[in-house]
């Protein structure tokens, strides 16, 4: 009787991987406007309330090594979760023009249908010069890890 009970969840979790790894893979978007914002994070102290992040309610007690650990972004992109679900995520951001590419934590929301980069990201990843003649970039963002235990669980 055991050894079935035993079967049935491994059985179970094997389903649940089944049918999360889809979703888990699909949290991601390409051709994306990506601007960028002055949060000036460093000389802000890392202090996500100094910056009025719509994320400091949740996150701005996390320890200073997880708010250091990544650049900064708002999110507003066509696919992923909104509002607090999103806050403390991760996201892989490649430029699209030069394949420059950089990893954020999500801090706040926007509302240009894409991202809204700290501006030490955007210059990170706007090795050509052409997102600040332009006044955006045009990227691809995946959720990522984050690789620290505080952050929220991938979606």
């Amino acid at each position: 009787m055991a050894t079935v009970r035993f079967f049935n969840r491994f059985l179970l979790v094997v389903v649940l991987i089944y049918v999360a790894a889809p979703a888990a893979s699909a949290q991601k978007a390409s051709g994306v406007r990506a601007t960028y914002h002055y949060y000036y994070p460093a000389a802000n102290n890392w202090d996500l309330t100094a910056v009025s992040a719509f994320c400091s309610t949740w996150d701005a007690g996390k320890p200073l090594a997880w708010r250091k650990k990544y650049g900064w972004t708002a999110f507003c992109g066509p696919v992923g979760p909104r509002g607090r679900d999103s806050c403390g995520k991760c996201l892989q951001v490649r430029n699209t023009a030069t394949g420059a590419q950089a990893t954020v934590r999500i801090v706040d929301q926007c509302g240009n249908g894409g991202l809204d980069l700290d501006q030490g990201v955007f210059s990170k990843i706007d090795t050509d010069g052409s997102g600040y003649a332009k006044g955006h970039l045009i990227v691809n963002y995946q959720f990522v890890n984050c690789g620290d235990s505080l952050a929220h669980s991938i979606v």
